[in-house]
């Protein structure tokens, strides 16, 4: 079954997942159970630290601090799903509590 990459952006705030919402955390929670109704399969997830925690390796091999996109919103997390097809990993997409921000859904190249 495919893959798709789904990346979850978000504007950070400065208390982090203290800030989120208890709804927003419950729909996450619950956002699980839906997935494996579709048929489809959450493969990795992972959330991240805060932007200030990245550094960003250049080509010219020099290491600078944060991400290396400025932007309004940061990765929040992302995680992988194996689902049929591409309208069914953005139904995924759909399903997510999104505050102030977006979700990417991406198709990983297959092995």
């Amino acid at each position: 079954m495919p893959q798709y990459a789904i990346l979850i952006y978000e504007k950070e705030t400065p208390g982090g997942v203290a800030d989120i919402p208890p709804e927003v955390m419950e729909a996450n929670i619950r956002a699980g159970e839906k997935i494996a109704a579709m048929g489809a399969k959450v493969v990795h997830e992972h959330g991240m630290q805060p932007s200030a925690t990245a550094r960003t390796v250049h080509k010219s091999g020099t290491v600078t601090d944060g991400p290396f996109i400025e932007s309004k919103e940061v990765i929040a997390g992302f995680f992988v799903v194996e689902a049929e097809d591409l309208e069914t990993a953005i139904a995924i997409g759909k399903l997510l509590p999104i505050m102030d921000g977006a979700v990417e859904v991406r198709p990983l190249l297959e092995a």
